[in-house]
C-alpha cells in the first residue's frame, strides 16, 4: 500500500464519520459537564441563561386597557 502509518491515512481521507447516536451521546455528555461546572461555580459559568427581571422593573402589559377589552 503506502509507506505512511494507518493513523496518517485517516487524516488524509477527511473527518471521521460519526453515527447519529454517538453524536447525540457526545453532545449530551458535554451538556451535562457544562451544567455540572455551572452548579459548581455559578459566577464563572457566565450568563448563558437570561436572568429574570425584577417584578419592580418589569414593564406592565396594559393591552387590555389600551384596546378596551373586558
Amino acid at each position: 500500500m503506502s509507506d505512511k502509518p494507518e493513523d496518517q491515512l485517516d487524516e488524509q481521507q477527511g473527518p471521521k464519520k460519526v453515527s447519529l447516536a454517538d453524536a447525540i451521546k457526545q453532545k449530551l455528555a458535554q451538556k451535562k459537564a457544562d451544567q455540572a461546572a455551572a452548579r459548581a461555580n455559578p459566577k464563572q459559568a457566565g450568563n448563558n441563561n437570561q436572568s429574570g427581571k425584577s417584578q419592580m422593573t418589569k414593564k406592565v402589559n396594559n393591552q387590555r386597557r389600551r384596546t378596551g377589552g373586558s
